[in-house]
């Protein structure tokens, strides 16, 4: 069986290797592909493999962009640390979804699957993953589960962060999280449209096309211009937010909750 690891962190696509070899043998890593654009060009050169193992952050964007490009009917076992996009995995031929960090046991788990379904080339989407679809499918009527940590990737390590203590995020081509003693950390370059549709909106409002802030961190808001306010954040975070004339009542609708 082949195999292509598509995952920005070379430590951990180094990892996965060296437990496949481990636990499958079988299983020939063809290449380790760091981005959209280097799968992209791989894919235009190369015969899709028998499996795919694909983180869904990736340096220059999510990789469901890669499907808007490439073809592939092969499966893919997604590794990634986030929650949120497994329905869009399911949608283009994911069989597993395993969240970081992977475990051994779930990996052979994984390989396993895939497996089995090449025995059966027949077969259709497998009914756990079609109960799957069907549950968020059928979700709208639940009470949403927004996003409560994200990891941040600092000197070459993870570090979680936890949603409640991010005090404002603010877009200049990457974003960056400031925390609320005014600690600045650099997350990634995830769309702030994005980030916004995980975040409970109770707690975190999109003020302008740069910055999404958390009502613990406002001090206090001030009118200025033509109806535009200015959100004065909490000491230490010397931030002036201005808000524009069409947002102002949303915000002023939001802080009096």
């Amino acid at each position: 069986m082949t195999t292509l690891i598509i995952e920005d962190e070379l430590l951990i696509a180094d990892e996965m290797k060296a437990v496949l070899q481990a636990i499958a043998p079988d299983v020939e890593v063809l290449a380790v592909l760091p981005s959209i654009k280097a799968a992209i060009k791989w894919f235009g050169a190369n015969a899709e493999p028998d499996l795919l193992f694909m983180d869904i952050k990736l340096s220059d964007g999510l990789s469901f962009e890669i499907f808007e490009s490439v073809s592939l009917k092969c499966p893919i076992i997604f590794c990634t640390a986030y929650e949120e996009y497994a329905i869009r995995a399911f949608k283009v031929n994911g069989v597993d979804y395993l969240l970081k960090p992977v475990q051994e046991e779930d990996l052979k788990k994984a390989v396993a699957k895939v497996r089995s379904f090449q025995k059966n080339t027949a077969a259709a989407i497998p009914t756990d993953i079609k109960l799957l679809m069907d549950y968020f499918a059928n979700a709208g009527n639940a009470k949403p589960r927004y996003k409560e940590r994200f990891i941040i990737n600092t000197n070459n390590k993870w570090m979680p962060l936890e949603a409640k203590e991010i005090a404002v995020i603010y877009r200049e081509n990457l974003n960056f999280f400031y925390k609320f003693n005014g600690d600045k950390l650099i997350y990634d370059y995830t769309p702030l449209e994005e980030i916004e549709e995980v975040l409970n909106p109770e707690i975190f409002f999109r003020a302008n096309r740069q910055t999404i802030i958390n009502i613990n961190s406002v001090q206090s808001v001030k009118p200025y211009g033509n109806q535009k306010l200015m959100v004065h954040l909490k000491p230490p975070l010397k931030m002036e937010i201005d808000v524009s004339r069409e947002k102002a009542p949303l915000l002023k609708k939001w802080l009096d909750k």
